[in-house]
């Protein structure tokens, strides 16, 4: 297990963990570019999506099962990055308060969700899973509005892909970024 100050150090630093290979590795990681998802008028809920939304089909919750949509995260098929140890270290900081979560359900099931790290007016999203479809792009949406409500400033998303850029998701440099979240960390805001 990582210590949290290593993790939160790590974080308010831009650089953040991921298990490297099958046995658990851990390797740390600052991209350049950093991918961020706009918290402004810039982020964009494509229409299919908002369709989904105005039906009201999905419960939403927020930190009320993290650890189960961490374990969720981890069963991805994409690569092994989410290790025992990350999601020991991940629960260990959300019960210290750092780490929180959405949940998506239908009719009362876990279907889908997001978790991620929180320092200041900064939400560093790690992952996010679904076993319905739609299921966490509405988690990202309740995540979107739930941190604008809040006054956060820096959603980080890490990496761009072609699933976040439907969101408005962009790259900065790194300079630029390390500037944003300097400024981001400073900021007392609570999830």
């Amino acid at each position: 297990m990582l210590e949290p100050e290593l993790l939160l150090g790590g974080y308010r630093q831009g650089i953040f963990p991921m298990a490297v290979n099958k046995h658990g590795d851990i390797g740390w990681f600052s991209p350049d570019p950093r991918a961020v998802i706009p918290l402004d008028d810039r982020f964009h809920i494509p229409r299919g999506l908002r369709r989904v939304l105005k039906r009201k089909k999905f419960e939403m919750t927020f930190d009320t099962d993290s650890q189960s949509v961490i374990r969720e995260c981890a069963k991805r098929k994409e690569g092994t990055w989410i290790s025992k140890a990350i999601i020991e270290s991940y629960c260990n900081l959300h019960h210290l308060g750092h780490v929180h979560s959405v949940e998506t359900r239908l009719d009362g099931k876990l279907v889908g969700g997001l978790y991620g790290v929180h320092i200041g007016g900064a939400f560093f999203g790690e992952s996010m899973f679904h076993r319905v479809t739609d299921a966490s792009k509405v988690a990202l949406v309740a995540l979107v509005e739930r941190l604008r409500a809040h006054g956060f400033v820096l959603l980080d998303t890490q990496w761009q892909t072609p699933h976040l850029t439907q969101f408005g998701t962009y790259e900065i440099s790194k300079r630029e970024y390390l500037s944003w979240l300097q400024r981001a960390v400073a900021i007392e805001c609570e999830f």
